[in-house]
């Protein structure tokens, strides 16, 4: 049975300055929704984190870090509805109550809000910005449209064209769906086109299952056979793509091209920290808060029984070092099946993210992860490279020495 002390990992909290507010209606936003987890708040605050919520959050989230440097993340919803203002107040109270710690600052965005203003201030206080984008022009715009159902592309390039004139760091985070899956080397080579080097394929994977309240997501505690939403990724899709898109990578791109997933199963096999909760043996350190101060378990996490408490009665401490948030992050490798404890790959995945085990194992136990046969023929497809590139490291050689090697087919 895994456990891990309080306080061995530091306390991080996404905070959401708008909540689900977004001025895009992405036909697969897992978050749009939480509107109705607030839908009985008084009108004048709906969605908007006060200017004392926020000044109580900063001198908190400072407070309570074991470590040097902190690590700022602003989400949303789409967080570029808050004004610039709200985000210069938020650096004068790091700044207050930082003492002169370091503290840095990423953001992620839709992007079609990017203008020279904002991307001056992203700039001058050296912001790591996030843009959703998920490939070429058809593939972006099957799922990512506006309230009036127009296409978002245009926008978001126009506003990745700005932050690349005011040299601001960005990075891109790709959803990969049912449509997109099915052209990685299209999806990759975009990327690439692009100038991005940085970029997280992010899986989607939802059920649906319609709350009382208006909801429509199914929660991860919902073990019932419900419906997968129709933008889902399949396990083979998720598969095929990684393996075509790593295949490109391992030959050309090493040391220039950042996949986070790729990065992530390195680490897993050198024995480290792989840097995202998905592929780690715990989760339960990443929490989120909502714009009136509750807090909850995890981004993918925000349903009334995951709920944490709220700062104003409860410090973050206390909350996210709270038995029930131990529990949530030890119970990742607590509740595996016996399938997973036996495979041979179980050190590079870990199970992956909880809120997909919803399948089941080929001798009938529940708490399977959906994506596994895409995660194990992926693990065995890249194992020659991984194995190869570990031996690099640990000799002191650069990993990159993989794309001279005669491994490739």
């Amino acid at each position: 049975m895994t456990t891990y002390a309080p306080f061995a990992k530091p306390l991080y909290v996404m905070l959401k300055p708008v909540s689900s507010i977004c001025n895009l209606a992405c036909e697969y936003c897992y978050y749009l929704e939480k509107h109705n987890l607030y839908k009985n708040e008084e009108k004048e605050s709906r969605f908007v984190m006060s200017d004392k919520l926020l000044e109580r959050f900063v001198e908190q989230y400072i407070n309570s870090q074991t470590q040097d440097q902190i690590l700022f993340t602003w989400h949303g919803g789409e967080a570029l509805m808050r004004p610039v203002s709200f985000y210069k107040q938020a650096i004068a109270l790091q700044k207050r109550y930082g003492r002169g710690r370091q503290i840095e600052n990423c953001i992620q965005t839709n992007g079609t809000l990017l203008n020279d203003e904002w991307c001056r201030f992203f700039k001058e206080n050296n912001w790591l910005v996030g843009v959703s984008i998920d490939g070429p022009q058809e593939f972006h715009d099957e799922y990512r449209r506006n309230k009036q159902g127009l296409p978002s592309f245009n926008k978001v390039m126009q506003g990745i064209k700005l932050l690349n004139k005011h040299g601001v760091e960005w990075n891109a985070m790709a959803v990969v769906n049912d449509f997109n899956a099915d052209y990685p080397l299209e999806f990759y080579q975009f990327f690439k086109e692009i100038n991005c080097r940085y970029i997280q394929f992010s899986p989607i994977v939802e059920r649906i299952m319609p709350h009382a309240d208006g909801r429509h997501l199914a929660s991860p505690l919902e073990k019932e056979v419900v419906q997968l939403a129709d933008f889902s990724i399949t396990p083979e899709q998720w598969g095929n793509f990684l393996c075509a898109i790593f295949d490109e990578w391992v030959k050309e791109d090493v040391g220039s091209v950042f996949v986070q997933l790729f990065d992530a199963t390195l680490a897993n096999w050198m024995g480290v920290q792989p840097g995202v909760c998905t592929m780690a043996e715990t989760c339960g350190h990443a929490g989120v808060m909502e714009y009136n101060g509750d807090v909850y378990a995890c981004d993918h996490y925000v349903f009334p029984e995951y709920k944490l408490g709220n700062i104003y009665n409860e410090t973050l401490t206390e909350m996210m070092y709270s038995h029930k948030q131990l529990s949530f992050g030890t119970n990742k490798n607590n509740s595996l099946p016996q399938q997973c404890k036996e495979c041979k790959f179980l050190f590079a995945c870990n199970g992956e993210c909880p809120k997909n085990r919803f399948a089941t194992t080929s001798s009938g136990e529940s708490g399977l992860n959906y994506l596994c046969k895409g995660y194990y023929k992926f693990f065995e497809h890249v194992a020659p490279y991984m194995d190869f590139m570990k031996n690099e490291l640990e000799n002191n050689r650069p990993p990159a020495n993989v794309m001279k090697a005669s491994l490739h087919v």
